[in-house]
């Protein structure tokens, strides 16, 4: 009798397997010592196109909205059918008795799964593997610990109704509004809000109008007080003019003792941030590069929500401190304060991201660059978030020239607290300053009714300032807070769940933020996201439903609640399906005067050779603007990419023209040697067009 593991990536795979003692490699999984241990490669199995369920969806027509599966499909994605087809044939085998699921220990974990489960018609008992670590004793400790799958049916059907619910928006939104204005307007159930915030942040930018201002700079040996906004530039030379040369008296002298807490430990999106702010990692980047960290068994899970460890960790944190400032080559505050990391009610599914003890059997020169800055700063959080705090005097001294008031602030250090780890982590990763902190003790020498003579004064003119454009860090912080300051109930007066809100889950923003882009919605301008004329035009045309953070907000604790066992799965989705029939309702006719904008803003390529329409240029294709009419040049068509070219726009402007196009740079599949060619459109009207070389007559 064997058991069958499942794990969510090879290299996870592998690393049980290792553990366990399936050490005997096959085909596709590993096997020994009553285990076989096999993986997903992420998503195998997906729901299917519109098409699939009916001939005619393959054409977007307006009429045939909403679309609303009675019974949903699902399919086996063609470049992955080999792994499933393995994963099937493994759980068939007569001995396997049960199946442990061992994918990441999560919401979408248990999708890709339970999906391959059902798809491969298993009915085999099934076994939940949920570890926030890959060190070998966690996972020891999991296997001694595997929970009932039927304990995790709430989340599995959380999980689909997530993907469920972006099928049927997406499809049915995406359908509609292209059909409207003629152009294809991808939307999205959680993107679309995300893309709203950056538009409407770059309209606040755009049409900004700055103000003039101007203040008085007054140099006092070597101190420097500035006088408040002066908005008449008059007034500021008088005072300029009045206190040249003169004295200056300290009329008062404000110091007031402060501490700053420690940080809090990373979740996924404060370490996204943070590696955004000081690296310039985009959220993806530093998700993937924790990702190897994790499977490498340096770090813990790191797809979290929670800043927090559990109370059964306290004990193991001394000894994990030392390891982690061994790393950084710091020594950790002792004692630690464990209680300041460790509240299990404010642990989710996972505690916070954290170093293993792993991290003591390696050096940094073993890791990359990007995973190394990315382990330095987990660990460096670690230790500041159980060290002292930060303490210092703020000290605010109050000057008088000739009847003028100057003002200046500074800070004395009285204790570094948590905060000499963070300036040494800063030296080693050699990163500028201090975290916008100015630690100057130049005011600790001023006295109160202090005189100073031969005060330097210096108008200067100043302009109020824009709000700045969103970064990956600004964008990530303003999707986790969306809806936070919304009312504790949603618009169907059910209570919302504490700490639930926000545009997506750590563990999907990234992806939210990477498919703007790749789909030419979003634009990075060096750190930042600016909308493209594309992601502008599809905000200008979507109804605000669609642009609200808040129903998104709403939704992510509707899918929580489903999690928890407290809202009907059916019920939810009868909600977005409502949804989806309102928005075809309610949107009959595209909004005056946008129409036209919008399909002014394609090129023409060509003619359809079918219908005579104009052909436009689509982000994967060129399509007939004609939606009853099939015609499409896919820009990824076989012909051109197995010979190491693609269809570009000139060729297919060639090919719409006249039939044929000069293609340079063709690579014979045999040879490996590059030709040039003339190719022609073979179209018979069918679904794909096909293309060959013309042959002389």
């Amino acid at each position: 009798m064997m058991k069958l593991v499942i794990a969510e990536k090879p290299s996870v795979g592998v690393g049980i397997s290792a553990v366990i003692g399936a050490t005997q490699r096959k085909e596709g999984f590993y096997e020994g010592n009553g285990y076989l241990v096999s993986w997903c490669v992420g998503h195998l199995v997906g729901l299917v196109d519109a098409s699939k369920y009916e001939e005619s969806y393959a054409k977007w027509r307006r009429d045939d909205l909403p679309i609303i599966p009675g019974v949903w499909k699902y399919f086996t994605f063609d470049n992955k059918r080999v792994q499933f087809g393995v994963l099937k044939s493994l759980m068939n085998r007569k001995e396997v008795t049960g199946i442990i699921c061992a994918t990441d220990a999560g919401r979408e974990g248990e999708l890709i799964f339970r999906l391959v489960y059902q798809q491969a018609n298993c009915k085999k008992p099934v076994e939940r593997l949920w570890i926030s670590s890959m060190e070998e004793s966690a996972i020891r400790r999991g296997f001694e610990q595997l929970h009932d799958g039927k304990e995790f049916e709430p989340l599995y059907n959380s999980a689909l109704c997530r993907a469920k619910a972006d099928w049927l928006i997406g499809i049915n939104a995406t359908r509609l509004f292209s059909t409207l204005y003629g152009k294809t307007l991808n939307v999205g159930r959680v993107q679309s809000p995300t893309l709203a915030m950056l538009v409407n942040r770059h309209e606040k930018i755009k049409h900004f109008v700055k103000e003039k201002y101007h203040i008085v700079k007054l140099a006092l040996d070597g101190i420097e007080a500035i006088s408040e906004h002066i908005a008449e530039p008059e007034k500021a030379r008088e005072i300029e003019a009045a206190c040249q040369d003169r004295q200056a008296v300290c009329l008062s002298l404000v110091s007031e003792r402060k501490a700053v807490a420690p940080p809090k430990l990373f979740d996924l999106t404060s370490l996204q941030r943070e590696c955004n702010r000081l690296f310039s990692f985009t959220a993806k980047q530093t998700l993937d590069y924790a990702q190897k960290l994790y499977e490498g068994k340096l770090i813990t899970y790191p797809r979290t929500d929670s800043k927090y460890l559990t109370s059964d960790m306290a004990s193991g944190l001394d000894g994990l401190a030392s390891s982690a400032g061994s790393f950084i080559s710091v020594s950790a505050s002792k004692p630690i304060r464990a209680s300041l990391v460790v509240d299990d009610k404010k642990v989710t599914d996972h505690h916070a991201i954290i170093p293993t003890a792993e991290i003591s059997k390696i050096s940094a020169s073993q890791l990359d660059v990007a995973e190394r800055k990315i382990l330095y700063l987990i660990a460096a959080r670690f230790i500041c978030a159980v060290g002292e705090r930060h303490e210092y005097e703020a000290v605010t001294a109050v000057f008088n020239c000739e009847g003028h008031t100057f003002t200046t602030k500074g800070k004395v250090i009285v204790s570094n607290g948590w905060k000499e780890v963070d300036g040494k982590l800063r030296s080693a990763l050699k990163l500028k300053g201090h975290d916008g902190d100015d630690e100057g003790v130049t005011l600790s020498r001023i006295m109160q009714g202090q005189v100073f003579s031969g005060a330097k004064a210096e108008m200067s003119e100043q302009f109020t300032q824009p709000p700045k454009a969103f970064t990956e860090d600004t964008l990530l912080s303003a999707m986790e807070r969306a809806g936070v300051d919304e009312a504790d109930r949603d618009s169907e007066g059910m209570k919302i769940k504490p700490g639930v809100y926000g545009l997506g889950t750590p563990a999907t923003r990234a992806s939210i933020i990477e498919k703007l882009v790749t789909g030419g919605f979003v634009v990075r301008k060096g750190r930042q996201l600016i909308p493209s004329t594309d992601g502008i035009d599809l905000v200008r045309v979507l109804p605000e439903v669609l642009k609200s953070p808040a129903l998104t907000a709403e939704w992510e604790n509707h899918l929580s609640l489903i999690a928890d066992s407290k809202m009907s799965p059916d019920g939810f989705m009868r909600r977005i399906e409502q949804l989806a029939r309102e928005l075809v309702a309610g949107n009959t006719e595209p909004v005056e005067g946008l129409r036209s904008v919008l399909a002014g803003t394609r090129a023409v390529i060509g003619k359809c050779p079918r219908c005579g329409a104009d052909v436009f240029e689509g982000k994967a294709n060129f399509y007939c603007d004609n939606r009853d009419c099939a015609f499409v040049m896919w820009k990824n068509d076989r012909f051109f990419t197995d010979k190491k070219c693609v269809l570009t726009k000139d060729i297919a402007s060639d090919l719409l023209s006249s039939g044929i196009a000069r293609v340079k740079g063709l690579v014979s599949a045999k040879s490996g040697k590059s030709f040039d060619a003339d190719v022609e459109m073979a179209d018979s009207g069918g679904r794909y067009v096909n293309y060959r070389y013309k042959m002389d007559k």
